[in-house]
């Protein structure tokens, strides 16, 4: 059933995005943003100020709907109308397998972890003793006083 045979009650249950959809379809062309919500609006008959008022919800709803595709930062069109063109290089480049021990291995990883710590380390790091010395034993006594 085409856009123009709905009742308006019908086209009232659908989404803005299903509305658009049909739109682009029945029509086979692009669209830009303004002019697909213009024929949305149309349809629907809402004004221009629910036109402005609900223009950029619509755009936010075509760009989160994986049935639409933006072409050119311009033109709505369908996913369907498009082909994904996948090129596959059949050349290999030809590259040297270089085999690690185990042991090779653990050395990266802990010189890796290293080199990740080693800046948190401070020239102080050896006086780890001083860091004591300020403390204060308090008995549970004294804290009731």
């Amino acid at each position: 059933m085409s856009l123009k045979e709905k009742t308006i009650e019908e086209l009232e249950q659908m989404s803005y995005t299903d509305i658009a959809y049909e739109v682009i379809k029945e029509k086979g062309k692009k669209f830009n943003t303004p002019n697909l919500f213009k024929e949305v609006c149309k349809l629907l008959k809402l004004d221009d100020a629910e036109f402005e008022e609900k223009i950029g919800d619509f755009f936010t709803a075509l760009t989160t709907d994986g049935r639409f595709i933006l072409i050119n930062s311009s033109l709505w069109d369908l996913k369907e109308n498009h082909k994904a063109n996948i090129v596959v290089d059949d050349e290999e480049e030809e590259t040297e397998d270089v085999e690690k021990s185990e042991e090779d291995e653990d050395d990266v990883v802990s010189d890796d972890l290293e080199d990740d710590y080693s800046d948190e380390a401070t020239d102080d790091s050896d006086n780890d003793e001083d860091d004591f010395n300020d403390l204060t034993i308090i008995d549970e006594e004294d804290l009731d006083e």
